[in-house]
C-alpha cells in the first residue's frame, strides 16, 4: 500500500523542500547577519535560498536536469510568489477585512498551488527529462 500516491509526490516534495528552505533562508541570514548589514544579510540569504531551492526542486521534487535556462527563470517563479502574497495581503485586509496577522499565511497558502504550477511547468515542462534513469522516482 502506497503512503502517499505517485501523482502527488511531487507536491509532497515541493512542500517538503518549502520548509528547507525556509530553514536555509533563515540559517543563512543568522549567519550573515553577523558580519554585515541585516538587509544585505536579507538578500544574500534569498539569493542563497533560492539557488538552494532550485537544485532542490529540480534533483528531488521533479526529477529532472538542471539547466542554465532553468536557473535564469527560475527567480521568476519566487517573484510570482511574492506578487501573490503582496497583493494576497493588501486585498484580505483592506476588502475583505482579514485581521494582519492571519491575512500573509492565507496569502501565502492561496499562492503556493500557483507557484508549484509555475515550478512544475519551468523546471519539468511537459515531460521531464529523468536525472537518473527509470521513470518519475528514478528508480
Amino acid at each position: 500500500m502506497e503512503v502517499i500516491p505517485a501523482r502527488l509526490r511531487p507536491v509532497v516534495r515541493f512542500a517538503a523542500v518549502g520548509v528547507v528552505n525556509t530553514g536555509v533562508y533563515y540559517g543563512t541570514y543568522l549567519l550573515l547577519r553577523t558580519v554585515m548589514h541585516y538587509l544585505a544579510a536579507h538578500l544574500s540569504a534569498i539569493a542563497v535560498a533560492m539557488v538552494v531551492s532550485f537544485f532542490l526542486n529540480c534533483y528531488w521534487t521533479f526529477r529532472t536536469r538542471p539547466t542554465w535556462r532553468k536557473f535564469a527563470l527560475w527567480p521568476l517563479t519566487n517573484a510570482t510568489n511574492y506578487v501573490m502574497t503582496t497583493v494576497g495581503v493588501v486585498v484580505l485586509v483592506e476588502w475583505v477585512g482579514l485581521g494582519e496577522r492571519i491575512a500573509p499565511l492565507v496569502a501565502a497558502a492561496a499562492a503556493i498551488p500557483v507557484t508549484y504550477l509555475l515550478s512544475r511547468r519551468l523546471l519539468a515542462g511537459r515531460r521531464p527529462v529523468p536525472v537518473a534513469a527509470g521513470g518519475e522516482d528514478g528508480r
